[in-house]
């Protein structure tokens, strides 16, 4: 039986760990060949070697998810090593959290540099591509926080509110020319990040999430392998939360 997502090959930034990670590897198991994306070789190296173990292609990409250069040279190595370039997820993400009274400068561009403009020039480098393949799909990883906001993430919210405007406007500019572009909202999922709070944090999290419990990777990754598969063909400009039903407790 033929894998869903066979032949194609697929970009995910932020792949060394967590929901980059896990997206990468369901890609993987769904057929795809995978260009890992992320600022250091050593944990893409990990990744890969699981990947390319199951049969499909691994490609390890080192570069800063910011910078233009680095976005446009990653996608001419997928096109030049892996011959061509189909889905786009656009994970990678940091967090600064503060308080808007103390929060610093860098503090308010480091986050906006690394989640909205790294989303951005991706989407701009391989919309090149896509537009004159005439298909392809863009995945975008906002977050809950961009939807509801949240006290203490002013920064993170506004870079994740900011991608989800994003995905709305280039899926009316790319929809037409067989382009979908999506994004996922996650809300909290067990996590290096998550799991660096404090118990009374985790608690009163948790006492927000109607479904009692954090998420796991995997279940962003199913989601992320359905908009990237042939069944989710007509599916653009949504916002699909994973979030255990927060946003609406």
């Amino acid at each position: 039986m033929k894998a869903r997502l066979e032949g194609q090959v697929a970009l995910v930034t932020g792949a060394s760990r967590g929901i980059g990670r896990a997206i990468a590897l369901k890609l993987a198991d769904e057929g795809a060949s995978v260009a890992l994306f992320a600022r250091s070789a050593g944990p893409l190296e990990e990744v890969a070697a699981r990947i390319r173990a199951s049969g499909p292609r691994a490609l390890v990409i080192p570069g800063d998810v910011s910078r233009t250069e680095d976005a446009k040279n990653a996608v001419e190595k997928v096109l030049a090593d892996l011959g061509r370039l189909d889905v786009l997820v656009n994970n990678a993400g940091i967090t600064r959290d503060n308080l808007i009274l103390r929060m610093r400068d860098e503090e308010w561009t480091d986050v906006i540099d690394a989640n909205l403009r790294g989303a951005f020039v991706f989407c701009r480098a391989v919309a090149r591509h896509l537009l004159k393949q005439r298909s392809g799909r863009i995945i975008n990883i906002a977050s809950i926080v961009g939807l509801t906001g949240n006290a203490g993430q002013a920064n993170y919210a506004a870079s994740k509110g900011g991608i989800i405007a994003m995905t709305y406007s280039l899926a009316k500019e790319l929809g037409g020319r067989g382009i979908n572009v999506n994004a996922i909202a996650p809300g909290f999922i067990e996590s290096e990040m998550t799991a660096a709070l404090s118990a009374e944090v985790r608690q009163g999290a948790l006492g927000r999430i109607p479904s009692a419990r954090f998420g796991r990777p995997e279940e962003i990754a199913t989601v992320a392998a359905f908009l990237a598969g042939p069944e989710a063909s007509y599916i653009n400009g949504a916002v699909i939360r994973v979030d255990g039903g927060m946003a609406i407790s």
